[in-house]
C-alpha cells in the first residue's frame, strides 16, 4: 500500500510567531522596551533562542509546551470568531496554490479536516469567495442544539448548511433539503467514491467534488481510492492521525497515485511532534513504508537512476541513446532502470517538480513547509545569504532526455529475449508507461538545428568542419525520434546532401519525416495491394487506425480486407516465396496471417 507525503506548513513566519509570544511573556509592547531590562531580556531570549517550537521533555522528563503552544487559539480561529483569520486565508491560498499538481488536474479529490463546525463553514464560504471554480460542499452534523443560550448560533449554522444543500443542488442538479441530510450525505459520499449513481464520473470532472469539508466525519472508515490529499487545519493525537490518514493512500494506478498527500497547517511543529508520536505507538518505532522520501530525496534518487540509464547506454553501444542498448541482459537491466526512474518522477511530480525548472533549492535549517522553491524565488528575501541558507540541487537532463529514454522503453515492447528452444522471455514492462506521450518531443529544437545545418552546407559545403559538427547536433537532437523515424530522417539528410530534393522553408525537419514515413507506409500498402489483389482503401484504413488483436475485426473490418484479396495472384505471391506451387486451400490462411501481422506491426516490405 503506497505510504504518505506529510508536509507541515506555516502561514506564520516563525520569528513573527516567536517575538509576538516572546514580548507578550515579557511584558512588553516592542522590543526597544525589552533592551536594557535584565529580567525582560532573560525572557524574551530564552523564547527568542532556546525554546522549542514544538513540546518537550525538560531534564525531569516532564513534558512542557513549546512557543506554538503559548500561541492563543484566536490566531489560528475559533468557533465564536466574528471574521476569518490571517491563517485561514493563508490556508485557502495554499490548498488553491498546490490544487491542480496535487489533484493531478482535477482527477483526484481532498478532504479537508477543521477545527469545528463554524469554521468549516467560515471555510465553506471562504472557497467561494476566493476559489469558486474549485467544487467544494461541507458534511458536518446537522443536528440543531435548542438550548436558549445556543440559539442564535444554531441559526446561524442552519442558514449556513441550507446555503451548502442548495450550492450543491445548483452546481449537481439534485434536490437535497436539511431533512434529507442524510440522503444528502450519501450522495456526496458515492460521489467521491465513484460509487453508484456515480460510477465512471471520473469521465466527467464537472459532476466531481473537488474538495469536502469536515471536522470528523469522514475520517474514520471512509474509503476511497479517488482521495488522494488531506488537508489538515486542526489538531489530532494517537490513532486519530493513522486512521485519518490512510483516507489517503488507498491503492491506484502508482503512475497516477504514488502516495498519500498530507498538508497541515495548525500548529505545524507541534502536529509534527503528534505525528512522529502516533508513529512510535503503532509501528514500534519502526515506520517503514509509512512515509515517502521527499522532493529533495527523490530528486537526488532521480538523478542517480538517470546516470545509471545513460552509463548503461554508453556501455553498450548507444552513447547517443538513439538505439536500445546492445546485449539481452542490458535491454533487461535498462526496463528495471527506466521503471525506478518513472516511479521517483511521478512521486516528484506530485510534491512538485516540474520539467521547465531544472534547479531546486532546499533550506538547510527549519524545514516546515517542506517543499522546494524554484531557483529565483527568494533572491529579494534573502540576497546574498541565499547561498548560505538553501542546498540547490540541480537536475542535469531536460524533458526531452526523458522522452528520449521512453521513446526507447516502448521500443522494448518489439521483442523479448529468445530462449533456447524459440520462448519468448518477455522483459518486465509496464503498461502505463508505453502510454507515456512522446510526440512533445521539442521539434522547434530539431528544426533549429537542421536549419543551421543547411546555412553550414550551403556556406562551406559537406566536408566542412563547422559542416560535420552541425549535423552531429542535428543527430543528436533527433535521436528521440522511434528508430523508424530515424530512419526516415537519415534518408531525407541523405537526399539533401546527394541533392536529389529541393528543401521547402515553408517545412519543418519533423514535417519532412513524416512526409517520407507517409510514403513510404503508402509504398507498402501499394505494394500489398499489387501482390495479394487486396483492397488498398482498406488496409490503409485498418493501418491508419492502428488497431489492437482484440479490435483487429471490429464491425467485421478485417473479414472484408480478406474476402477483397485476390485469390490467383495471392497464390502466385505465396508460391513464389516457397518456391513450390501451394495448393488452392492454403490461400486464405496465408493471407490472413500475413495481413494481420503486417497491420499489427504497422506495415514492413513485402
Amino acid at each position: 500500500m503506497p505510504g504518505f507525503d506529510t508536509c507541515p506548513v506555516a502561514t506564520y513566519p516563525e520569528f513573527d510567531l516567536r517575538q509576538a509570544v516572546a514580548l507578550d511573556e515579557a511584558k512588553a509592547r516592542t522590543v526597544e522596551e525589552v533592551m536594557g531590562d535584565p529580567r525582560r531580556e532573560r525572557v524574551y531570549y530564552q523564547i527568542m533562542e532556546e525554546m522549542p517550537m514544538a513540546p518537550f521533555l525538560d531534564e525531569m522528563g516532564n513534558r512542557r509546551h513549546g512557543v506554538e503552544g503559548m500561541v492563543p487559539e484566536s490566531q489560528y480561529g475559533t468557533a465564536d470568531q466574528r471574521d476569518v483569520t490571517e491563517h485561514q486565508r493563508q490556508v485557502v491560498a495554499d490548498i488553491k496554490k498546490h490544487w491542480l499538481t496535487l489533484s493531478r488536474g482535477g482527477k483526484f479529490h481532498a478532504i479537508f479536516a477543521t477545527h469545528s463546525i463554524p469554521e468549516a463553514l467560515d471555510y465553506y464560504r471562504l472557497f467561494k469567495e476566493v476559489a469558486p471554480e474549485l467544487a467544494t460542499t461541507v458534511l458536518v452534523d446537522p443536528s440543531i442544539d435548542n438550548e436558549q443560550e445556543k440559539i442564535d448560533q444554531s441559526l446561524i449554522k442552519e442558514e449556513a448548511l441550507k446555503e451548502v444543500i442548495t450550492d450543491y443542488n445548483e452546481r449537481f442538479g439534485m434536490e437535497f433539503a436539511l431533512p434529507t441530510w442524510p440522503a444528502f450525505k450519501a450522495d456526496v459520499s458515492n460521489r467521491l467514491a465513484h460509487k453508484r449513481p456515480h460510477m465512471g464520473i471520473e469521465k466527467t470532472p464537472e459532476k466531481c467534488v473537488n474538495i469536502l469539508i469536515v471536522v470528523d466525519q469522514m475520517l474514520t472508515g471512509f474509503d476511497s481510492k479517488w482521495i488522494n490529499t488531506l488537508y489538515l487545519d486542526k489538531m489530532l493525537r494517537y490513532e486519530m492521525i493513522i486512521q485519518a490518514f490512510s483516507r489517503t493512500n488507498r491503492l491506484f494506478n502508482e503512475s497516477e497515485k504514488p502516495h498519500g498527500t498530507i498538508r497541515y497547517y495548525r500548529r505545524p511543529h507541534t502536529m509534527r511532534k503528534s505525528i512522529e508520536e502516533a508513529i512510535s505507538l503503532y509501528s514500534g518505532d519502526k515506520p517503514f513504508g509509512l512515509f515517502v522520501p521527499k522532493l529533495r530525496e527523490n530528486l537526488i534518487g532521480m538523478n542517480r537512476v538517470f546516470d545509471d540509464m545513460v552509463s548503461l547506454f554508453e556501455d553498450n553501444g548507444a552513447g547517443d541513446l538513439s538505439k536500445l542498448p546492445d546485449g539481452a541482459e542490458a535491454r533487461g537491466k535498462f526496463a528495471s532502470l527506466f521503471r525506478e526512474f518513472n516511479m521517483l518522477l511521478e512521486a516528484a511530480k506530485v510534491q512538485g517538480f516540474q520539467w521547465d525548472e531544472l534547479e531546486y533549492e532546499f533550506p538547510v535549517a527549519g524545514d516546515v513547509v517542506e517543499e522546494a522553491v524554484a531557483v529565483g524565488a527568494c533572491e529579494e528575501d534573502y540576497g546574498a545569504e541565499r547561498e548560505e541558507l538553501f542546498e540547490v540541487i540541480s537536475v542535469p537532463y531536460d524533458e526531452t532526455a526523458y522522452l528520449t529514454l521512453a521513446q526507447r522503453y516502448k521500443e522494448l515492447s518489439g521483442g523479448g529475449v529468445r530462449e533456447r528452444g524459440g520462448a519468448d522471455i518477455p522483459y518486465d514492462l509496464s503498461g502505463h508507461l508505453m502510454e507515456i506521450d512522446t510526440t512533445k518531443i521539442d521539434t522547434d529544437y530539431m528544426n533549429a538545428n537542421f536549419t543551421k545545418w543547411l546555412k553550414q552546407l550551403d556556406l562551406e559545403g559537406s566536408e566542412a568542419e563547422a559542416t560535420e559538427a552541425a549535423l552531429a547536433a542535428l543527430h543528436k537532437s533527433f535521436a528521440s525520434l522511434s528508430q523508424e523515424e530515424q530512419k526516415f530522417a537519415n534518408l531525407f539528410i541523405h537526399d539533401v546532401q546527394s541533392g536529389d530534393v529541393f528543401v521547402d522553408p515553408g517545412k519543418t525537419f519533423r514535417d519532412y519525416v513524416t512526409e517520407y514515413q507517409r510514403h513510404a507506409k503508402d509504398a507498402q500498402i501499394g505494394k500489398a495491394a499489387s501482390l495479394l489483389g487486396v483492397d488498398a482503401a482498406l488496409l490503409s484504413e485498418l493501418l491508419t487506425a492502428a488497431v489492437e488483436e482484440e479490435s483487429l475485426n471490429e464491425f467485421g473490418r478485417f473479414d472484408k480486407l480478406i474476402d477483397s484479396v485476390d485469390a490467383t495472384r495471392a497464390r502466385e505471391y505465396f508460391s513464389a516465396i516457397e518456391g513450390a506451387p501451394i495448393p488452392a486451400f492454403k490461400v486464405r490462411m496465408r493471407a490472413d496471417n500475413l495481413l494481420r501481422r503486417f497491420i499489427l506491426e504497422g506495415g514492413f516490405d513485402l
